[in-house]
């Protein structure tokens, strides 16, 4: 395991907590989690007018390369149930790369650091309890300093079943 991996969990169809806890169930042996943040209940975010959403991050270290690690997530995506939908949809799972050791990657099908994860409290709030001091490579900031920027309004930790 070569590579230090921090991927963003989102699920609001179904059994919410079950569907992230059979995505990180079924991360290894490709990837070896190493930290998990809390889960959090947050509003829909792109789309209004679908269920809340559970979101939580997981650290990883994994040997695979990029592009492979994401064809890998997609095919585990569709495994534990999700279906096309339209952008920002509603999903049994998502599944998103955030950071992949400090890689700065601009390709059709794999943006990293995640484009738009600096504007995001739901995947801000849970990476900052794993990562506070983790530096954005391309904007120079750290976690923490991020969550300074964004709303974090209806982002609570889930105390659910």
């Amino acid at each position: 395991m070569d590579h230090i991996v921090y991927l963003a969990l989102g699920s609001n169809i179904g059994n919410r907590l079950s569907n992230l806890k059979n995505a990180i169930s079924n991360l290894p042996p490709q990837m070896e989690v190493k930290k998990k943040s809390p889960v959090y209940e947050t509003p829909p975010w792109g789309y209004a007018d679908q269920p809340p959403f559970l979101n939580q991050v997981v650290l990883v270290e994994t040997y695979m390369e990029p592009e492979n690690l994401l064809s890998h997530l997609k095919r585990l995506e569709s495994a534990l149930g999700r279906e096309p939908s339209f952008e920002n949809g509603p999903r049994v799972i998502d599944i998103d790369v955030l950071f992949y050791d400090d890689v700065i990657l601009n390709t059709p099908p794999l943006i990293i650091p995640h484009p738009r994860l600096h504007h995001r409290g739901f995947v801000l709030v849970p990476l900052n309890d794993i990562a506070p001091d983790l530096v954005h490579p391309t904007l120079g900031k750290t976690i923490s300093e991020l969550l300074l920027d964004v709303d974090r309004l209806n982002i609570n930790e889930y105390k659910g079943k």
